[in-house]
């Protein structure tokens, strides 16, 4: 059985524009937790947004280079716009997946829709890190709605797993990714178990959403709440109480590389961070267009 290295008591939120009101699960800022590949996760916990008829809530154009964002929308809508051209909306269940990669301008905001209706809010933005050989690869964009991500039954009737991305007993999530990893979103039914058997060389965490979480027979991690594992074999045993419970479960091979970052962009050294905001300045992110 792998063995549990901490549980983690959400941090403080703060706000992130003025469209999103989120906890920092974890943070390459940090070096307490071992999350490699992963590099950060805010949690913008369930909150109602009332009707909004003044400019949409969000964050506007700001730059990213040399890594991947991933946002889940678990209740409401964003609408995203990049320097790429890319951009939608997307809706519970929904995924959007940007490679910065060289560089990329974009805003994040919530849909019009959403703002002129109002509503709950709750989202996950996970930032990938990216191998130093794909750190300039040009920016993309991978929109993926909830009837393209895999659907799992978990053994016995225990609940289900959607496959985002990595590999869920034989079937392949929903995104491409640049190094070996696993995102998985899970529902567990009420009183419910299942084991989960992940690769003894990935970093492993889980983040329970909602219900209380019994975690290898005498751990419970509640909602709001990261747990993070040994690097080992073994499986995890997981367990439902009275109520059902949903949780997102990442696992991945550690990017072993030096780390030099800086606000939006996180590099493998000093020089690669100054020469991004070099060409930043220089224009050579692109632009939003009107």
């Amino acid at each position: 059985m792998r063995t549990i290295d901490k549980i983690y008591a959400a941090p403080r939120k703060h706000w992130v524009g003025d469209g999103f009101y989120v906890s920092p699960l974890f943070s390459h800022m940090a070096d307490d937790k071992f999350t490699s590949p992963f590099l950060m996760l805010d949690y913008a916990m369930p909150q109602h947004f009332a009707p909004n008829e003044a400019d949409p809530r969000g964050v506007g154009a700001h730059p990213h280079a040399g890594f991947e964002t991933v946002t889940i929308a678990l209740q409401g809508e964003v609408e995203h716009r990049d320097s790429a051209g890319n951009g939608g909306v997307i809706g519970t269940g929904d995924v959007q997946w940007m490679t910065a990669g060289r560089g990329i301008v974009h805003q994040e905001f919530h849909s019009e829709r959403f703002s002129r209706e109002g509503g709950m809010f709750e989202m996950l933005q996970f930032w990938v890190n990216l191998p130093a050989k794909d750190k300039n690869t040009p920016a993309a964009y991978q929109s993926i709605s909830a009837a393209d991500i895999p659907h799992c039954k978990l053994a016995d009737n225990a609940g289900s797993v959607r496959v985002i991305a990595g590999n869920y007993n034989g079937t392949t999530g929903a995104a491409h990714t640049f190094s070996e990893l696993n995102m998985w979103q899970i529902d567990l039914n009420a009183e419910a178990k299942t084991a989960l058997e992940l690769p003894a060389n990935h970093n492993l965490m889980s983040l329970t959403l909602r219900g209380n979480l019994l975690i290898n027979d005498d751990n419970i991690a509640r909602p709001t709440e990261l747990v993070t594992f040994k690097m080992e074999g073994g499986n995890i045993r997981l367990q439902a109480g009275d109520e059902a419970v949903k949780l997102v479960l990442l696992s991945g091979v550690p990017i072993d590389e030096p780390i030099a970052a800086h606000g939006p962009f996180v590099m493998n050294s000093r020089e690669e961070l100054v020469e991004k905001f070099h060409a930043f300045n220089r224009g050579e992110f692109g632009n939003l267009s009107p």
